[in-house]
């Protein structure tokens, strides 16, 4: 293990490696934190400011990471990646947020899950392969574009899009709401309803997407937190693009959500929230270990409930970090250390098993990260109200953790419904009749309420019953 923790080849001011679970990192993980860390001092951290002030986005701290491998994080060796692993990930994630820049943190989550969805469907596929041998030399930096305006957070129900083939081609429809990287990204993993789409929508397929066939509003984004990170709409207008740029096959978007895009995201959004709860009590640290109060002689961090805010805020959030850690040593031992050849076999879907822990290792930490920014504001006191401080920018950061699609409210009501209902109630599909609440609604009908419904109940039956016109084709006689 490094022995002292650095900052600008200075030991650093906030808390040392003793609290930070090493031991879940290998000797070479351990070497590419420190380094990542000095970036972080050098470069990540005053772009952070200027991101938030200006709302900028933070290319140049992509071309940063892109200097130590870092986009190419998860491509195999051979394809000129680091190979590494989904432990590692969620070490460079909450690196990045609590050293350097939270933002730039949210869009590299975006960015290793789109890595993810491309390599979940590389085997045989030459763009795919391309594309992800490049990502570092070229700093080609990816998103997932998964949302719809129609349904929220609800993003796996996308009524707002749809894709056709057209002869050797596909014309694909996207309206999302919400695309972090919008705009700005240089190439996007989309999803839609699948070609010959008939009304299920578990039936989806993900297309390659590139800048220039995209259109974005960046203007239009103002927010509370993460403000360098552009997540603004985006719509793919009717673009046709080659047969070889769906990725994987028709109908694998259910797949690649359960398998990939749910487990890298919510894996790597929760190590983004634990490093912003750490770098608030990092920040927090610094100012009441150097604040004293001359009339009583006592430094801040003196004070027992200072001491207790931090006891607090450290054990909870160390919690939270050892919880996200467990899922990614789990997707290790269940990828061997994130093979992805596993998946030539498109039934291997190894990850997907474990959905329910993913939901609460991000539900806990864009929890506890909202308490801990909070209680450090408190610690510093008016101080902490300053920009000059940054801690009041953490703080905002941090609120955007419990509302990020799935929200906290989604995931806690999915957990719940499991335990207690079982798997089918959780109708991701919304195809399932609640039969308990339709009998108890009915019974509040009179006779004459009953009557009309069952009348347009029988109505809306023959409708769907009648058969389809047919279309007269003119033949031609030969």
């Amino acid at each position: 293990m490094t022995a002292a923790k650095t900052w600008n080849q200075e030991e650093y001011w906030g808390l040392g490696y003793d609290f930070d679970p090493q031991w879940t990192l290998t000797p070479a993980q351990q070497q590419l934190q420190a380094e990542l860390i000095e970036l972080c001092a050098k470069v990540l951290r005053p772009q952070a400011i200027e991101s938030d002030r200006g709302l900028v986005y933070p290319r140049r701290n992509f071309e940063a990471l892109a200097s130590l491998g870092l986009l190419g994080l998860f491509v195999p060796k051979e394809w000129g990646g680091l190979g590494e692993s989904h432990t590692c990930a969620a070490m460079v994630v909450e690196t990045i947020a609590r050293y350097g820049c939270p933002s730039t943190a949210m869009c590299y989550t975006m960015h290793l899950g789109a890595t993810a969805a491309a390599l979940f469907r590389a085997h045989q596929s030459p763009v795919l392969q391309n594309l992800l041998k490049r990502l570092d030399a070229d700093v080609l930096i990816g998103t997932l574009s998964y949302s719809d305006p129609e349904t929220g957070s609800h993003f796996w129900y996308p009524v707002s899009s749809r894709a056709r083939q057209v002869g050797e081609s596909w014309e694909v429809f996207k309206k999302a709401s919400w695309t972090t990287s919008a705009g700005f990204a240089d190439w996007y993993i989309v999803q839609t309803t699948s070609p010959e789409f008939d009304g299920n929508y578990s039936d989806l397929s993900c297309f390659l997407i590139f800048k220039e066939e995209v259109k974005a509003e960046p203007h239009k984004w103002d927010a509370l937190g993460l403000r360098g990170n552009q997540s603004g709409t985006l719509l793919v207008d009717g673009v046709t693009v080659p047969l070889d740029r769906m990725v994987g096959p028709k109908g694998d978007g259910t797949a690649s959500n359960d398998e990939i895009v749910d487990p890298f995201f919510l894996l790597c959004s929760s190590a983004c929230w634990n490093g912003i709860a750490m770098g608030a009590i990092d920040i927090a640290k610094r100012h009441v270990t150097r604040k004293k109060h001359v009339d009583v002689g006592m430094r801040v961090a003196d004070y027992p409930t200072i001491q207790d805010y931090f006891g607090e805020a450290i054990i909870d959030t160390n919690a939270c970090r050892m919880f996200t850690f467990s899922m990614g040593k789990l997707m290790d031992d269940l990828t061997n250390d994130c093979d992805w050849s596993i998946h030539a076999d498109l039934t291997a879907l190894p990850r997907s098993v474990h959905l329910p822990w993913y939901w609460q290792i991000k539900f806990a930490a864009a929890k506890n990260v909202a308490h801990v920014c909070d209680k450090m504001l408190h610690a510093c006191g008016g101080s902490g109200f300053k920009k000059d401080m940054e801690i009041e920018r953490y703080l905002r950061d941090g609120k955007a953790g419990w509302v990020m699609g799935p929200t906290n409210e989604v995931l806690r009501q999915f957990v719940g419904k499991l335990a207690l209902l079982g798997f089918e109630s959780l109708d991701y599909w919304n195809q399932s009749v609640n039969e308990r609440v339709l009998h108890n609604e009915l019974k509040k009908l009179d006779a004459d309420g009953k009557r009309r419904l069952a009348e347009q109940l029988l109505a809306e039956a023959a409708s769907a019953e009648a058969p389809v016109p047919q279309k007269v084709l003119a033949t031609s006689a030969v």
